[in-house]
C-alpha cells in the first residue's frame, strides 16, 4: 500500500493565531527556527500562512511599492501595503492557505507543491482543523525506501500477484531505487503494463526494461476478388 500525507506528516505543528502580535510571530520564528507557519482561527481552522516574506513587509514599508505617482492604487498592490502596516498574524498572512487532507497520496502532495510553489502544506481534517504538516524533505522521504523491499514488491505483488506469471522467469535487480527487469513476455502489452505497474511502486526512482517478446504477426491483407 502506497503511504498516505498522514504516514510521513509532522503532528506537532508550530502555528499561531490570527490574534499573534508581529514581535510574537518574530520571537516564534527565530525560537523554534522555522520561516513560517499556519495562522489559526479561535476554532482551531487554518486560515493562513505567515512567513518571513510577509513580515518583511514591515521593514521595507509602505513607500517602496508607490508607483511613479505615489499611489499604490496604480500599481494594485495595496495587499503589500496593508501588510507594512499590519500588527497581527491575521492582518499579515497570506490567505487562503495551501492545505491537504491527511489521507491524500504523497504524489498529491507533491504536484500541490510543485503548482503552487509551496514547501510545505499544513494537514487539515473534513472540518478544516489543523492536524499535522507535511513538508518536501517528508514527501521525499518514501526513497529511502530499501532496495531489498522494492524488489520484493516487484516479484511477489507485480509480477506474481498483479498479472500472475512465473516470477522465476524474470530476474529483478535494484540499486539505488533503479529497478532493472530481464525476462520474456508472452507480448507486448504485458511487458508494457508490467514496466509501467513497477514504476508506480513505492520508491522506485526509476524503471530499466529489458523484457524482450515474441513479434507480433502483421495482420492479413484483405484478399481482392
Amino acid at each position: 500500500m502506497s503511504s498516505s500525507v498522514k504516514d510521513v506528516m509532522t503532528r506537532t505543528v508550530v502555528a499561531v493565531r490570527e490574534t499573534a502580535g508581529y514581535k510574537e510571530i518574530v520571537t516564534v520564528m527565530r525560537r523554534r527556527r522555522v520561516s513560517a507557519f499556519p495562522v489559526l482561527d479561535s476554532a482551531d481552522h487554518v486560515i493562513g500562512v505567515v512567513s518571513e516574506a510577509d513580515l518583511l513587509f514591515k521593514e521595507v514599508g509602505p513607500e517602496p511599492f508607490a508607483g511613479p505617482a505615489g499611489s499604490l492604487l496604480a500599481t494594485g498592490r495595496r495587499g503589500e501595503r496593508a501588510k507594512a502596516a499590519g500588527v497581527t498574524a491575521g492582518e499579515l498572512m497570506s490567505e487562503p492557505a495551501v492545505t491537504i487532507g491527511p489521507d491524500a497520496s504523497l504524489v498529491e502532495a507533491a504536484k500541490l507543491m510543485y503548482t503552487r510553489r509551496v514547501k510545505r502544506l499544513p494537514v487539515v481534517d473534513h472540518t478544516g482543523r489543523l492536524v499535522g504538516i507535511v513538508s518536501r524533505l517528508d514527501v521525499l522521504s518514501v526513497f529511502r525506501r530499501p532496495d531489498e523491499q522494492i524488489r520484493a514488491e516487484v516479484i511477489k505483488k507485480v509480477i506474481a500477484g498483479e498479472f500472475a506469471l512465473d516470477p522465476g522467469a524474470f530476474d529483478v535487480t535494484v540499486k539505488s531505487g533503479i529497478v532493472t527487469i530481464t525476462g520474456q513476455a508472452e507480448r507486448h502489452a504485458i511487458a508494457s503494463q508490467l514496466i509501467e505497474a513497477t514504476a508506480h511502486i513505492e520508491g522506485v526512482v526509476d524503471v530499466r526494461d529489458r523484457v524482450s517478446y515474441p513479434p507480433e504477426d502483421p495482420p492479413h491483407a484483405a484478399g481482392v476478388g
